[in-house]
């Protein structure tokens, strides 16, 4: 039988310390009325230091379970997780607090790190900065744009300096516009800092546009039915003909995955 763990802190100078996270045979079921549902089967994957990976799947197929069993929300069934640190989680919704401003929203994250009082507020205006929000210290919530409010929650992931982000389709109920916008400004954060990022998503151009490598989930319960490395070089748009060349091919594969779930 399969040893259930938690997650575990990479030590340093062990063969752990290799990569951001290793997923090891994990499996995640939930009970219901119908008895246990099993959402994820013997997933075992490994995230490099400085890798950009992307989850993709139809919905339902255990992308966001799988990302919350990385970040400690929740334990496998079954398999191992380990991960250098605590990781940095990044939701759909901002998830920011209206009442503080964008520069105190991320200093909320430096006091739960530990950052002294009076370090914090320089080092959320050096955030905002990274972000492109410069200037936007003592704006509140409302009177942020959709886009803007994402660049803040960035800033407060960063904020608690992991080694591993992990984002749950984070742009997703953005204007198609303001979505690019972001994908150049997470590209160029994430070769700055070379953060490794672990990002889900049903996109299939927003995969490619943004990952090294592409990992397709099947469909329920979730294992994983291929990967691709995306060799194309940056800067990389949504629209360029090889990014549209190997999601045409990701996506039949994607597909062919629906389509075999629909016959049982």
């Amino acid at each position: 039988m399969a040893t259930t763990t938690t997650l575990a802190k990479a030590d340093e100078g062990t063969e752990a310390a290799s990569h951001a996270a290793r997923i090891e045979h994990v499996s995640k079921s939930f009970g219901g009325p119908a008895g246990q549902q099993l959402v994820l089967d013997d997933i075992s994957l490994d995230v490099a230091p400085g890798e950009f990976v992307t989850l993709l799947g139809a919905s339902g197929c255990g992308k966001s379970t799988l990302l919350n069993l990385v970040a400690g929300l929740d334990k496998p069934s079954a398999g191992a997780i380990t991960t250098d640190g605590r990781p940095a989680l990044m939701f759909q919704e901002h998830a920011l607090f209206p009442w503080l401003t964008a520069g105190k929203n991320i200093e909320l994250a430096l006091k739960l790190r530990g950052v002294p009082k009076a370090e914090r507020r320089d080092k959320a205006e050096e955030l905002l900065e990274l972000v492109r929000l410069k200037g936007a210290y003592g704006k509140r919530v409302h009177e942020l744009s959709g886009g803007m409010r994402q660049r803040v929650a960035m800033a407060r992931a960063l904020a608690q300096e992991s080694k591993l982000l992990l984002m749950d389709e984070p742009f997703a109920a953005l204007d198609a516009i303001t979505r690019d916008v972001l994908h150049d400004e997470l590209t160029r954060i994430w070769r700055e800092t070379r953060l490794s990022v672990l990002f889900v998503t049903h996109n299939v151009r927003e995969a490619v546009r943004l990952a090294e490598r592409v990992v397709l989930l099947s469909s329920r319960p979730g294992r994983i039915a291929r990967q691709w490395t995306v060799g194309i070089p940056h800067p990389r748009r949504i629209e360029d003909t090889a990014v549209a060349e190997l999601s045409v091919e990701i996506t039949e594969e994607l597909r062919g995955e629906i389509r075999r779930h629909g016959q049982h």
